[in-house]
């Protein structure tokens, strides 16, 4: 299937424009501001598109930049270049409809019709079924150490257009400017693109799929994953057993 060229189609590229125009942001290492985006994809379209569909462009490094913690220290969040961040979007916008469908209903964010609020719904809906014992997972810095070949092998499942998986790969290992520098990225996913939170959910799907197998009642939003038992007995053999999972052990 070609999936790339429904990604540079015409249309869907000038959706992705207008989305990320309605975004704003900062500009990325370039310089180049969403008020230019127009004037530079009227002019260099079709350049853009050559050089995706021949495999010839590159990313260029995410700006870096540390956003302080409620709880302490800095999580680190990556601006990517404004017409990275088309690319990027356009993607989104061909892939998310294709894997919405295998979504758990327990997800909810960063997926339309959703949100906070009705997450928070649900998991009132467990307490008040009467589970009240919670382990809450934090995952965020699970997202820094993902395998990229495990998350590309996640991806082969459902994407069989070797071009577009190699412009994922690439966004994947985009480096990081950090004052000056370029850092090399050899692992995670990149937060702060308009791909990232899509990654993520593909990513966190095996998670929700492995929940729901062993008949677990959770609720996840990106990358806070609560899961409600009815016994802190069964809650501490539940943790024991999710940790193992995630750790690979």
């Amino acid at each position: 299937m070609d999936l790339l060229g429904k990604v540079l189609n015409r249309a869907n590229l000038s959706a992705a424009q207008r989305k990320v125009v309605k975004n704003g942001g900062a500009a990325g290492i370039d310089g180049m501001k969403v008020e230019e985006l127009e004037h530079f994809m009227n002019q260099y379209r079709e350049e853009l598109i050559r050089a995706i569909e021949t495999g010839t462009y590159m990313p260029q490094a995410v700006l870096g930049v540390k956003i302080p913690k409620p709880s302490g220290g800095v999580r680190m969040l990556g601006i990517p270049i404004v017409i990275d961040r088309v690319i990027q979007q356009a993607i989104h916008q061909v892939l998310s409809p294709m894997y919405e469908v295998e979504f758990s209903p327990y997800s909810y964010g960063f997926r339309p019709q959703r949100g906070a609020q009705k997450a928070i719904y649900q998991s009132l809906s467990y307490i008040n079924s009467g589970y009240q014992d919670i382990i809450d997972l934090d995952l965020k810095s699970f997202f820094d150490v993902v395998n990229h070949d495990l998350l590309m092998s996640i991806l082969y499942r459902k994407i069989k257009d070797k071009r577009l998986l190699k412009l994922i790969r690439k966004y994947l290992k985009t480096g990081v400017m950090l004052g000056g520098a370029t850092q090399e990225r050899l692992e995670g996913t990149p937060q702060g693109s308009p791909l990232s939170p899509l990654l993520s959910n593909i990513l966190l799907n095996e998670l929700d799929k492995e929940l729901t197998q062993r008949g677990h009642r959770f609720v996840r939003y990106a990358d806070d994953c609560s899961i409600f038992l009815k016994s802190k007995r069964a809650a501490t053999r539940v943790l024991e057993s999710i940790t193992n999972l995630l750790s690979g052990n």
